[in-house]
Formats: structure tokens, C-alpha cells, sequence
């Protein structure tokens, strides 16, 4: 079993630490908190080892009645991997505690690329990371751009990709963010930073990304139009895309005009939280004239990661030297693409391994 240290239990965090428990091959070796604050109950709560990673030590959390087995430190000791979902730029501050402890570590799409060895998507370059000391699993934004590119650059070539994002102004826990009331170019600067990120996956991709942000608390929405080196049918494109099992095309049928019954309908599938692991792409919005593809896509910004460092894991600790074989893994394990019917109506869903 691979013992894997959580260093931050937040957003990213507690999903992350849930799906590792998840995983045959995995373990929880525990989870840090700065403060004793509600998450950290429920990391108690949850029966997992809590230890202390804020300048006052374990004090606060002795006084609060919540037990840790220690500090931040002893959880990296204790790691065969460190998964860290702590907030942007904290993680680099991190970077030279796990590499005291030669401890290979994880950090999130928050952090400056610089941090890690490789930027990570696990179905564009697993293979990379393979027993790698550092790696960075790109922000929710580029890692669903990143699913979806990866199977058209292989089966039609990218000449060139446009896309404009419509962000969240926050996460529903987020109380300071924003906007409240106003829909901001975000940033005015062009292009945004999304495409250079997504550069970090594909260099070698010619992309234009233009931000919005928007007063919701629901997932992102792309908008996305590729130029693709071939001419397919939207047929094509999209009985390829359906066959991505990080990739779910949302059928009329199931009138879905937005994110909010999404959202809805994952949690009426009986998703934890909710959760949308997968980029969710309105299936009519697949259009194609002459080589331009055109379609939407919504990502959840709290979950569409979540899988990716599961990935990462093995891909650092090198026991899985499939890229193919980890997918399966972890989608199997999570229920990726579980109660969500595919285009047709069929409740099956095709994995890596198929």
C-alpha cells in the first residue's frame, strides 16, 4: 500500500484524502491543518490522522480537543508521497521540506509551473511523471482543456485552439470572493493565463485564451473552438470524445441547459458532494464546419482534479507504469463516469482499459 500524506485539508484536499481511501493500492498516512476549524473535525471525524501544520504547533488543536499524531514534518516522514492542496504559493514554500525528507510530493495548478519537475495530466503525460520527485497537476481549467485536447491532437491534429472561460467568482465556501454583483474580463490582458498553462502539457500547441468571471458559485463553462489538421464529422468527434472516460457528453434528452441542474443531477446520481470528476460537454454543442470544432464544456473547479492526483501518485511512486492501467484504476475506484448516461442512453461506460 502506498502511504500518502495530505498536506492541507480544504477544497482540494478532503476530496483528495477521500479518494485516496478509495484506492486498493493506497493508504491515508494523514492530513494536515493549520487551524482546528470545522475541516479539521471532519478529518477527525473521518478517522484520519491529523497533524498540525500552523506556527502554534499542536496547542491550538490540544485546546480545541482535537488529537494530532504530530507536526507537518512527521507527516512527510510518514508519506511515501505528499499530496499538497494547500493554498497558491504556500506549496512552494513546502517545496524544500519534501525534499528534506526525499519525499516525492505533489502540488497543485495554484502554484508557479517552476515548482515541479513537469506539469501533469494523466491522459497526456503520465509517462513523464514516472518516478519523478515533483509534479504539478495543472489547474481545473487546464486539466479539462488537457482531457479534451489529448484525444483530438491524436486522432485529428491541433493547428490552433481559441477559448474563452467563464469562471466562477468563487467556491461556495469562499465567502470573500467575488464578484458579487458584475461580470469582469478576468484578465484584460490577452491571452489569459490558461493557455500558457495549458502550454506546459502541450508546447506545442498554438492556443488564444480570453477569462471571464462571473458572481456564481457553479461550475466553469468553455467555450471552445479547436482548428483541427482534418476534416471529421461531428459524428466522429463526438463518438471519439464519448469514448474518453474522463470526458461525459450530456445528452439532450436529459435537459440540461446549465450548471446548476448539473450540479443537480450529480447529487441526485448520489455523488459525493456532488462531485463532477469529469469535463461535462453538451453533446448538440458539437459542431463542425469545415475543420473547426465548436462546443461548450462545463468544469468543476472543487473536483475535475481530484482523479488526476490519484494518478500522480502512482505515477511518482513508478508501481504503475501504465497510464492506461492507473485510469482505470482510480475511475473504478471513484466511480468516474458512474450514473451518468452516456449519449443514447446507455448507463455503460467505456474505461482506459477498453
Amino acid at each position: 500500500m502506498l502511504h500518502v500524506g495530505i498536506n492541507g485539508f480544504g477544497t482540494i484536499g478532503k476530496r483528495v484524502a477521500d479518494a485516496v481511501r478509495a484506492q486498493p493500492d493506497m493508504t491515508v498516512a494523514g492530513v494536515s491543518k493549520r487551524t482546528p476549524n470545522f475541516e479539521a473535525t471532519i478529518a477527525h471525524d473521518r478517522g484520519y490522522d491529523l497533524y498540525s501544520a500552523g506556527e502554534d504547533g499542536r496547542a491550538p488543536f490540544d485546546t480545541a480537543g482535537l488529537h494530532t499524531e504530530g507536526t507537518v514534518h512527521d507527516l512527510v516522514a510518514a508519506s511515501d508521497v505528499v499530496v499538497d492542496t494547500t493554498p497558491g504559493g504556500i506549496g512552494a514554500k513546502n517545496a524544500d521540506l519534501y525534499a528534506d525528507h526525499d519525499t516525492p510530493a505533489i502540488f497543485q495548478g495554484g502554484e508557479d509551473p517552476g515548482v515541479a519537475e513537469m506539469s501533469f495530466n494523466a491522459r497526456a503525460n503520465y509517462e513523464s511523471a514516472l518516478n519523478a520527485d515533483t509534479a504539478r497537476v495543472v489547474s481545473c481549467n487546464t486539466t479539462g482543456l488537457s482531457r479534451l485536447f489529448a484525444p483530438l491532437r491524436e486522432r485529428y491534429g491541433i493547428e490552433k485552439a481559441r477559448v474563452t472561460l467563464v469562471r466562477r467568482g468563487g467556491d461556495p465556501g469562499q465567502t470573500s470572493r467575488g464578484p458579487i454583483n458584475d461580470t469582469l474580463p478576468d484578465p484584460v490582458e490577452i491571452p489569459s493565463h490558461h493557455g500558457p498553462d495549458v502550454q506546459t502539457v502541450f508546447p506545442d500547441i498554438d492556443i488564444d485564451t480570453m477569462g471571464m468571471k462571473v458572481p456564481t458559485t457553479q461550475m466553469h463553462t468553455h467555450s471552445v473552438n479547436v482548428t483541427l489538421e482534418s476534416n471529421p464529422s461531428a459524428t466522429a468527434v463526438r463518438e471519439l470524445l464519448t469514448a474518453e472516460s474522463r470526458l461525459f457528453l450530456i445528452p439532450e434528452t436529459l435537459g440540461i441547459d446549465g450548471a446548476g441542474k448539473l450540479k443537480e443531477y450529480t447529487r441526485d446520481a448520489g455523488r459525493p458532494r456532488g462531485d463532477v470528476w469529469e469535463n461535462c460537454i453538451w453533446a448538440e454543442s458539437v459542431t463542425v464546419e469545415d475543420n473547426d470544432l465548436y462546443l461548450f464544456q462545463a468544469i468543476h473547479q472543487e473536483a475535475d482534479v481530484v482523479p488526476e492526483n490519484i494518478d500522480a501518485v502512482r505515477a511518482l511512486s513508478g508501481r504503475t507504469p501504465d497510464a492506461a492501467r492507473s485510469i482505470s484504476r482510480t475511475d473504478e475506484a471513484l466511480g468516474v463516469g458512474r450514473g451518468l448516461v452516456q449519449h443514447g442512453g446507455s448507463t455503460a461506460r467505456r474505461t482506459a482499459d477498453d
